[in-house]
C-alpha cells in the first residue's frame, strides 16, 4: 500500500499517497521528467486531485505525486495538541527522504497547503525546486472567517440528525464556495464529508481547523529565506482571502529572484483546483510557469546526509530562524519537535481535541447499513424554516426588495383603451348557470328577472 510510516517515541503517523505512474508507487516515475508534489486544499484529501491528476498538460509532460495530510483523507495519526504547519511541513520532509524523492515543484492548494509550502521550502531548499500557491491566507485569521468556520465546525461535529448535518454542511458550502455553487458538486462534497469526516471524527476534523486558526505568522526575515521561483495565483471572486494578501506576500519574498508572479484567474473563487474551469487555467499558467524554470530530472540520487542527520539540521536552523532554542535538544525524527505552538496554545488545542473525543463513538452516523449516505443533499426537503434562499431569506426565496433594486422589472400593463367600457370588469351572467340547475318552470321567469336586475350591480361595484 502507497503508506510512509513516521513513527518515534512520542508521536506516530502513516501518510497515505498517489502518484501518475502505473502502479500508483515512486519507482515508476519517469528519470527524465520533472516531479510535481500536489498539497489538496483544506478539509478535502488527494481524491480531490482529479482535475490536476487527469490534465495531460500534467501528468504526460510531469511526474505527479500528492500526499494526504495526517489528519485527513487515508493518513492516520495520534491527535496532538502540538500540531501545526511546520509539522506538515516535517511530514513532507521525511515522506520526501524516505521515498528518495527528486527536488520537487510544490503545488499548493489553498490556505493550510501555502502555509506548509513554505515552511517547507525554508527548512529544506534543496527538495523544493519551484513553488505555485493558490490563494494566499492573510498572516493571521480574520475575526470573522475564524468565528464563522468555528461555529460551522462545531454544527457538523456536534450534528444529532441527518436534516442538522446537512445544514450544516451547506452553510459551510455556501461560507467557502458562495450562493452560485454547482449542485452536483455540492452533492459530491457532502457525500465526500459524510464518508470521510463524519461525526465520529471529529478530534481530527477539529486538528486540521485548530492548524488554521491557530497559525503563528512568519517574521520578514523569514520570508527571506525563500529562493525558490515563486508563482502565486488568486482567485478573482476570493472574498476570504483577498488580492491584497499576495500582493504582500510577493513583496516579501525578497529572496526570489525577479521577484514573485501574481496571475489573477478570473471569475475564480476559493477552491478554485476543484472547478473544471478555475482548475483548468490554473494548470495552464502553472505549466507555462514551469516551462521558464530550470528543468530537473527525477533520477533516485541517494542522500547525502542520513535522514536523522538532515532532520536535526533543519531542526537546529528553524531554532536560529525562529529563536526557540529548546527545540535542538528534541527528537528529530518526531515531526512534532519543529512545532512552533506556545506551551500555552499547545495546551489550549489539546483540552480541544480532549473535548471533541469525548463520546465521539456514540456520534451520529450519516452512512447507511450499505455505508452509503441515505440521499443527496440537493434531495432533502427545502421547506424546513431554516432553508434559506440564494439571498439568505428563508423558505421561498422571496423578494422583499423593490422592483428597481432588486433588479426585476415589473411586467409592463396593457396600454390604456379610452372606452370607459373596456376598463370595467365585465358582470359573468349568472343566467346560464343557474338554468343548469334550475328546473324549467315558473321559476325561469324569477331567473331571468334576478339577472337583469344583477347587471347594474357589477358597473356599481367598479
Amino acid at each position: 500500500m502507497p503508506y510512509v510510516d513516521l513513527y518515534s517515541k512520542d508521536d506516530y503517523a502513516s501518510i497515505y499517497y498517489v502518484t501518475s505512474s502505473t502502479f500508483n508507487n515512486v519507482g515508476g516515475f519517469d528519470p527524465e521528467k520533472p516531479t510535481i508534489m500536489i498539497l489538496h486544499p483544506m478539509f478535502l484529501d488527494t481524491t480531490w486531485l482529479d482535475n490536476q491528476f487527469a490534465d495531460p498538460r500534467l501528468y504526460r509532460n510531469y511526474n505527479l505525486i500528492a500526499f494526504d495530510m495526517r489528519t485527513v483523507g487515508r493518513s492516520t495519526c495520534q491527535p496532538s495538541g502540538k500540531h501545526d504547519s511546520w509539522v506538515d511541513a516535517a511530514d513532507l520532509a521525511l515522506c520526501h527522504q524516505k521515498l528518495h524523492l527528486a527536488p520537487c515543484h510544490i503545488f499548493a492548494l489553498e490556505a493550510l497547503a501555502v502555509n506548509c509550502a513554505l515552511r517547507f521550502a525554508i527548512l529544506f531548499p534543496e527538495m523544493c525546486a519551484s513553488l505555485a500557491l493558490c490563494n494566499v491566507p492573510s498572516p493571521l485569521e480574520q475575526r470573522w472567517t475564524y468565528n464563522t468556520l468555528e461555529e460551522l465546525v462545531h454544527s457538523w461535529c456536534y450534528s444529532e440528525d441527518l436534516e442538522s448535518l446537512e445544514h450544516a454542511a451547506t452553510e459551510l458550502l455556501h461560507f467557502l464556495l458562495g450562493p452560485e455553487r454547482d449542485l452536483d458538486l455540492q452533492d459530491q462534497l457532502v457525500t465526500h464529508w459524510e464518508k470521510v469526516i463524519p461525526p465520529r471524527r471529529r478530534p481530527w476534523v477539529i486538528e486540521t481547523l485548530s492548524v488554521l486558526i491557530n497559525r503563528i505568522p512568519l517574521e520578514p526575515e523569514l520570508y527571506a529565506q525563500v529562493k525558490q521561483p515563486t508563482l502565486i495565483l488568486h482567485g478573482e471572486r476570493n472574498e476570504i482571502c483577498p488580492r491584497k494578501h499576495s500582493e504582500a506576500l510577493a513583496a516579501k519574498l525578497t529572496g526570489v529572484e525577479n521577484g514573485a508572479v501574481i496571475y489573477t484567474v478570473r471569475g475564480a473563487a476559493t477552491f478554485l483546483s476543484i472547478i473544471p474551469g478555475s482548475a483548468s487555467i490554473a494548470n495552464q499558467t502553472f505549466t507555462k510557469f514551469l516551462q521558464r524554470v530550470p528543468a530537473a530530472k527525477s533520477e533516485i540520487v541517494l542522500p547525502q546526509m542520513s535522514i536523522p542527520d538532515r532532520m536535526k539540521e533543519a531542526l537546529e536552523r528553524q531554532s536560529a530562524l525562529v529563536g526557540k532554542k529548546d527545540i535542538t535538544s528534541l527528537d528529530p525524527l518526531c515531526p512534532l519537535s519543529f512545532s512552533c505552538l506556545t506551551d500555552e496554545a499547545a495546551q489550549k488545542q489539546a483540552e480541544l481535541i480532549a473535548q471533541y473525543s469525548r463520546g465521539r463513538f456514540s456520534a451520529f452516523d450519516p452512512l447507511g447499513p450499505d455505508g452509503r449516505p441515505p440521499r443527496k443533499v440537493s434531495q432533502g426537503k427545502s421547506e424546513h424554516w431554516f432553508q434559506s434562499g440564494k439571498d439568505g431569506l428563508s423558505v421561498a426565496a422571496t423578494n422583499f426588495l423593490p422592483a428597481e433594486r432588486s433588479g426585476k422589472q415589473e411586467p409592463e400593463r396593457p396600454p390604456r383603451n379610452n372606452d370607459r367600457e373596456a376598463q370595467l370588469v365585465k358582470p359573468s351572467s349568472p343566467a346560464a348557470a343557474l338554468d343548469k340547475y334550475i328546473i324549467k318552470g315558473p321559476m325561469a321567469k324569477v331567473v331571468r328577472e334576478t339577472s337583469a336586475a344583477a347587471a347594474p350591480l357589477g358597473r356599481m361595484l367598479m
